[in-house]
């Protein structure tokens, strides 16, 4: 009786998948008679599409050339891909080298949590070393170099200090540089590099959230940041480094170029990833972003702000994440910054906003116990946490930023590759 029912059902299925396949292609048939009959209202409307931005990795004849013969290694994770497939499965399809691979914090597909420990594995399909450039080992050694002759760092970053890729990327090139290795950059665009704005680091306070004198938003790609620290001589040995930086071709800085794979866990989308910079100073706070709801990053709260505000969202653990969230199963209240990305924008008003980190000041009752010693890591400054605690007026906190900011984009300027957004 079972067989007979699994039998109908399955033929039933296929009737289904076929019904659908012929209706499918009626409808493309149709479609395609009526596009060919829609005529261009002029000329101009014809030829207006911009064309598709194409990445670096995607720019194959560019850089195979330089891997033929070479023992290859490889900085990714699940952004590195050229069109559907890993740029790790397609270079060994063409039979690249490909020795070893390495990772940045997240890991090789981008679930570890913040802060989680990433653990050195091998890949269940090439059997390759996975190497973990987080944690105690942030620099490649030179025992994990040997027998390396070109090392490719392809990640898609978010254009914000504080977001740990660009880290690896110094790392990387300091590695090469101290290991007569060259390093190839596949340049990837950045979803934040149509705008420039935060204090400009305060070097006393390097860090792994922040390493150089730039903005929170610096408004370079990987690729254009690397020639930075080469031309600026912003680590040691940096006139040695042997470095090529594929660019990505349609790509300026006025384009919103919206991300095709989130980068990390906790940046879903493209609302999370313009809210980011803003809201990741939280994370100097007693304040929750939103890890561990369904929405991190577009939202902030804590349980005491109860009879402050009526919204709420509750976190939980997220399955697979070996660290939970702050306050996990507890009502946080607090405000939903936005929901869209042109409500991101827009509220945001293409800068880094204090408003919401002043506000909970306010609403928070422990003053002395609000900010963390991480705070002043991620603001790079020590001047933030005493403007919002004397309660100084977001426009008046941001001018006090211009100095730096224009002296930082003089020596932007030197690097860009790409027509900027001014």
């Amino acid at each position: 009786m079972e067989t007979q029912f699994y039998l109908y059902r399955k033929f039933n299925l296929a009737l289904m998948t076929r019904w659908f396949l012929y209706s499918f292609t009626i409808l493309l048939f149709f479609g395609s008679i009526t596009t060919g009959c829609a005529q261009p209202k002029n000329k101009q409307e014809a030829t207006s599409a911009p064309a598709a931005v194409v990445t670096g990795a995607e720019r194959m004849n560019e850089y195979l050339p330089l891997l033929k013969g070479k023992k290859v290694g490889l900085i990714i994770n699940q952004t590195s891909i050229v069109g559907d497939s890993s740029l790790l499965d397609t270079l060994v399809s063409l039979d690249v080298n490909v020795k070893k691979v390495f990772v940045p914090e997240h890991g090789f597909r981008g679930l570890a949590a913040a802060g989680e420990k990433i653990e050195n594995e091998k890949d269940k399909k090439t059997g390759l070393p996975i190497i973990s450039l987080y944690g105690n080992n942030k620099k490649p050694t030179k025992h994990q170099l040997k027998g390396i002759d070109v090392l490719i760092y392809d990640l898609q970053d978010v254009g914000v200090r504080f977001y740990t890729y660009i880290s690896t990327l110094q790392y990387a090139m300091e590695a090469c540089a101290e290991n007569d290795i060259q390093l190839i950059v596949l340049d990837r665009p950045n979803p934040n590099g149509f705008y420039i704005d935060g204090p400009v680091l305060d070097t006393s306070l390097r860090s792994f959230v922040g390493m150089q004198p730039v903005p929170i938003v610096y408004g370079m790609t990987a690729g254009e940041y690397a020639k930075m620290l080469v031309g600026e001589r912003w680590f040691e040995g940096a006139e040695k480094l042997d470095m090529n930086v594929i660019a990505c071709a349609n790509y300026d800085h006025k384009t919103k170029y919206e991300l095709p794979v989130p980068p990390s866990p906790n940046l879903r989308n493209m609302t999370a990833i313009y809210c980011y910079p803003t809201l990741c100073l939280f994370e100097g706070t007693v304040v929750s972003v939103g890890r561990g709801s369904d929405k991190p990053f577009q939202q902030w709260g804590h349980p005491k702000f109860k009879g402050k505000s009526g919204f709420w969202f509750k976190p939980v653990p997220v399955w697979g994440q070996k660290i939970d969230p702050p306050y996990a199963y507890q009502e946080v209240y607090g405000q939903a910054l936005a929901l869209n990305p042109d409500e991101a924008l827009r509220l945001l008003r293409y800068s880094v906003r204090t408003t919401w980190l002043a506000r909970a000041y306010d609403w928070y009752p422990e003053k002395d116990k609000f900010f963390n010693n991480f705070f002043e890591k991620l603001a790079g400054t020590y001047e933030l946490r005493k403007q919002i605690e004397n309660k100084i007026p977001e426009a008046e906190i941001q001018a006090s930023w211009k100095p730096g900011i224009n002296a930082f984009k003089q020596i932007r300027k030197k690097y860009l590759l790409y027509t900027d957004f001014e």
